[in-house]
């Protein structure tokens, strides 16, 4: 009865350590080690950036300079947008995306502090 007992508890150890191998080799995913969205970086939104790369400390930006952000970006993407009405929204600015027929087709978000673009919808 003891070699049973003793044959049990050595696969029971055995079956452990191979488990923690497993977890510990297997287990972390390196496809979502960058997060969620797609890859490529299609999901990249421009930043104000300092000289040493970080968010840059600067005065809070004002309506010009969002629209100008703002434009800029929409025509790297499509030049037939247009940006319509922009409107300070708080710690933000709300920008609207106008398509040709001068239809609301996207509303954008300009932070002030950091000039990062928000997706508002």
């Amino acid at each position: 009865m003891k070699t049973h007992v003793k044959i049990m508890m050595t696969a029971v150890i055995f079956l452990m350590s191979i488990g923690l191998g497993y977890s510990f080799f297997v287990s972390p995913n390196s496809a979502s080690a960058c997060g969620y969205g797609n890859s490529g970086g299609s999901d990249y939104i421009p930043q104000r950036r300092g000289a040493e790369g970080y968010t840059a400390q600067r005065s809070a930006i004002t309506l010009e300079q969002a629209q100008a952000i703002v434009t800029q970006h929409i025509r790297k993407l499509n030049p037939d947008l247009q940006v319509g009405n922009i409107n300070d929204a708080g710690g933000f600015f709300e920008a609207e995306i106008l398509s040709q027929d001068r239809e609301i087709v996207q509303l954008l978000g300009v932070d002030k502090f950091s000039g990062q673009l928000l997706l508002l919808n």
